[in-house]
């Protein structure tokens, strides 16, 4: 059992929201690089610098937007999603100097954080293989470790308090545990619509409970609502995912 770190944090951000107000939403993305192993596929994480957001916790390649990374339509209209496409390109060689081809990254989830958040990452999720010959390199100043994961062992270790994990981050590895090769993870995600997740989140006596559409919970961001469920319970024993009517990847 570990000190519920997710409940200070979230009850620190709520007892600051009401002076502070909602922060704007920041365009981000991030990507979920996959290889295969002997014992199953494994993900690239990288541990940030603990005076930049997310610091301190594991995490997937990943950054916001920025003005140059923007695709223009012939119209005039921004291409969000070739831009997003554009920026987990770039933050992928920036952070762990590997190149990723743009025409093979899956967008399969979009994250919105609760309101109370102070800093709010409004993030793309793609996913794409490892290329043969590829190496990580970090700059050991942003990002200060990486490691190859497998899906279940990070999610071991953060209940063993021995890493940390941000609840998209959580839910994404445990999409991806039943897979045992890329291929067969990434077909998964190619065929069904990307998965949007706008955090509401709450107090339960087991600890903080983020909600998202489909819960019973989610309009009035109530966790006891009885009724259907697509939460992850963050209490001192381990995160909890329940998600009725699964539309997850597997």
């Amino acid at each position: 059992m570990i000190n519920n770190r997710d409940e200070s944090r979230y009850k620190k951000w709520e007892s600051e929201h009401e002076e502070r107000g909602t922060s704007n939403l920041i365009p981000a993305a991030t990507v979920v690089i996959m290889r295969d192993s002997e014992s199953g596929i494994e993900l690239l994480m990288l541990r940030k610098n603990s005076k930049v957001a997310f610091g301190g916790m594991w995490v997937f390649p990943g950054g916001k937007i920025d003005e140059t990374d923007k695709v223009i339509n012939s119209d005039g209209s921004l291409d969000e999603l070739a831009t997003a496409t554009s920026a987990a390109a770039r933050e992928t060689f920036e952070e762990a100097a590997i190149s990723v081809s743009q025409e093979n990254l899956f967008w399969f989830s979009h994250w919105v954080p609760p309101a109370i958040t102070p800093k709010r990452f409004s993030t793309y999720f793609f996913a794409t293989k490892l290329l043969d010959g590829d190496e990580v390199t970090i700059d050991d100043s942003e990002i200060i470790e990486h490691s190859w994961f497998r899906p279940h062992e990070a999610i071991n270790l953060r209940d063993a308090g021995e890493i940390e994990l941000a609840p998209p981050t959580w839910v994404t590895l445990n999409h991806l545990i039943s897979f045992t090769n890329v291929e067969d993870a990434l077909n998964a995600l190619d065929v069904k619509d990307p998965i949007f997740y706008e955090t509401h989140i709450a107090q339960s006596v087991k600890g903080p409970v983020a909600m998202w559409f489909g819960d019973a919970g989610y309009e009035n961001t109530d966790p006891d609502m009885p009724g259907e469920r697509h939460r992850l319970t963050m209490s001192t024993d381990g995160y909890h995912f329940e998600q009725s009517n699964s539309s997850s990847l597997t």
